[in-house]
């Protein structure tokens, strides 16, 4: 069995400060406003005319850049990722898994989960529980159980990877959300950093969604 972090992964190539993602919304965008005209080189038209758009509320125009996010979480978050219905999902299958297999260590992969102290007495049943677990999948396996009917026994804990593909107006919409007070702990320990990244590297876009500590 092995213990891991969950963690995430930016799959689409964004460029540098974001220009060539601003530049395609903008050349998109005008089009509303007939205002091709202002369109200039560098990326400077670009940025003044997407913050515009954000400020005023008019955020359908971003809808048409999308982002791809590949989360490794455990199955509770997992679920919770799913809610957002205006996105794209792609989800590592228990069903077709089989973790007895070379390729995935020949063990199960779990998440450790944020509430409990290392080495606690309820880190130490946790553990436990997880082995447990474990022992019993690979003894269905054993038994002839297909991965779809041994993953009954997998607990909550156990590893997934789910890739979002979202637009930026639905990353948005996550982020407020998901990185609430009020979120589940283990969802914020990965979008929080995540939005950080994207303030960094998406300033115009995601700059002006505020964390509630």
């Amino acid at each position: 069995m092995r213990i891991i972090e969950p963690g995430y992964e930016i799959l689409t190539e964004i460029s540098e400060g974001g220009i060539k993602e601003l530049q395609h919304i903008e050349k998109i965008g005008r089009v509303c406003y007939k205002s091709e005209d202002k369109i200039a080189e560098g990326g400077e038209s670009a940025k003044k005319f997407v913050k515009m758009l954000i400020d005023r509320g008019h955020e359908a125009m971003i809808e048409h850049s999308s982002l791809s996010v590949k989360f490794t979480v455990d199955r509770g978050v997992s679920h919770e990722l799913v809610r957002h219905r205006i996105a794209s999902f792609a989800q590592e299958s228990t069903r077709y898994c089989n973790y007895s297999k070379d390729k995935f260590g020949k063990e199960i992969t779990v998440i450790r989960p944020l509430f409990f102290k290392e080495g606690s007495d309820k880190d130490v049943a946790w553990t436990d529980a997880m082995a447990s677990a474990e022992h019993m999948y690979f003894e269905l396996l054993d038994l002839g159980a297909t991965p779809q009917e041994a993953r009954s026994v997998l607990p909550n804990s156990t590893k997934t990877e789910i890739t979002i593909t979202a637009n930026y107006r639905e990353w948005r919409n996550f982020f407020k959300l998901r990185t609430a007070k009020a979120a589940h702990p283990q969802m914020v320990q990965v979008t929080r950093p995540l939005l950080k990244e994207l303030k960094t590297r998406l300033p115009i876009i995601f700059d002006d969604i505020e964390v509630e500590e």
